[in-house]
């Protein structure tokens, strides 16, 4: 019954049209429509958080915003664009290329700007997402800074769940963020085991001393001999934070401990080592900053 009462009201349409001579009946059924926009894709939002774990692909479908207030994983710092040459390439841009450095180095600006101060010296890391091969094919080129938490920088860290957003959480000098004093503890063979965060004042052996950011070109260290010019760049950190001279008998008043980041962010440009100095076999219980030669005298035995 309504199949029925369908076709008759669309009958009795077709038949005033015929009768009819309306000057929009013209047989042209698309002469009045508007023109359609340009289909876009699909971009991601700046100052954002997100449910998902860090990657270096970012697909639409594994893309979810949240309120910064629910607990997140990560943080979107900034949205740029891959220009051109690196947009004509038929391929998002690899991890060591001339392009995925320039995004890295943009993002590293923008994520310190968006802390409030450097990001290094915080339990923060840094990533960046390019959109999948299939977004690429599509005309995606943007590409999103990501900021993540970390529960240690020196123990092999893992990602932390927060809230609240990291916008300006460095803007302050009391940031529960930032690196401060460690109790180093060695195995056996005299390597470092572990380097638990302490504060200050409690007993501790080393504290976080700056940033030495190693020279263009500088190899990823991997042998001894690579490694003492990490060392020799961090005592120029230490002496200059602790106040003491940079001279030969340095290295009888302080030992340093440098931790560059893994070889895939070196790879990237990420040339920034955090360095501590470290008093094996003490225990103190108060910051060094500026403390100079008395506080550590030369100790040749």
């Amino acid at each position: 019954m309504r199949f029925g009462l369908c076709i008759s009201g669309i009958a009795a349409l077709l038949c005033v049209a015929g009768c009819g001579a309306g000057r929009d009946i013209d047989g042209d059924l698309t002469n009045d429509w508007g023109a359609m926009a340009p289909a876009t894709g699909f971009v991601p939002a700046a100052e954002t958080c997100h449910l998902s774990n860090f990657a270096v692909s970012g697909p639409r479908s594994t893309y979810e915003e949240v309120d910064c207030g629910v607990e997140h994983r990560t943080e979107t710092v900034a949205v740029g664009e891959y220009p051109k040459p690196a947009a004509d390439a038929a391929q998002p841009p690899a991890g060591t290329s001339a392009a995925a450095r320039a995004a890295y180095k943009e993002c590293d600006e923008k994520t310190t700007a968006y802390v409030g101060g450097p990001w290094r010296d915080a339990r923060l890391w840094i990533g960046v997402t390019h959109p999948s091969p299939a977004a690429w094919n599509g005309g995606a080129r943007w590409f999103r800074c990501e900021l993540v938490e970390l529960d240690s920088i020196e123990n092999d860290g893992a990602l932390a769940r927060r809230t609240g957003s990291l916008r300006g959480a460095l803007a302050g000098k009391n940031s529960d963020l930032l690196l401060t004093c460690y109790a180093i503890k060695l195995d056996k063979a005299g390597a470092i085991s572990s380097m638990p965060s302490m504060k200050c004042t409690d007993k501790h052996n080393a504290e976080f001393a700056g940033i030495w950011t190693a020279p263009a070109g500088t190899a990823y260290p991997k042998k001894d001999a690579s490694w003492e010019e990490f060392h020799e760049g961090c005592r120029k950190v230490a002496a200059e934070y602790a106040g003491v001279p940079l001279d030969g008998n340095l290295q009888y008043r302080i030992g340093v401990v440098s931790l560059p980041g893994n070889a895939d962010v070196w790879g990237q440009g990420d040339h920034g080592v955090r360095c501590y100095l470290w008093l094996d076999g003490s225990d103190l219980t108060t910051s060094l900053k500026g403390k100079g030669t008395k506080a550590l005298p030369v100790q040749y035995k």
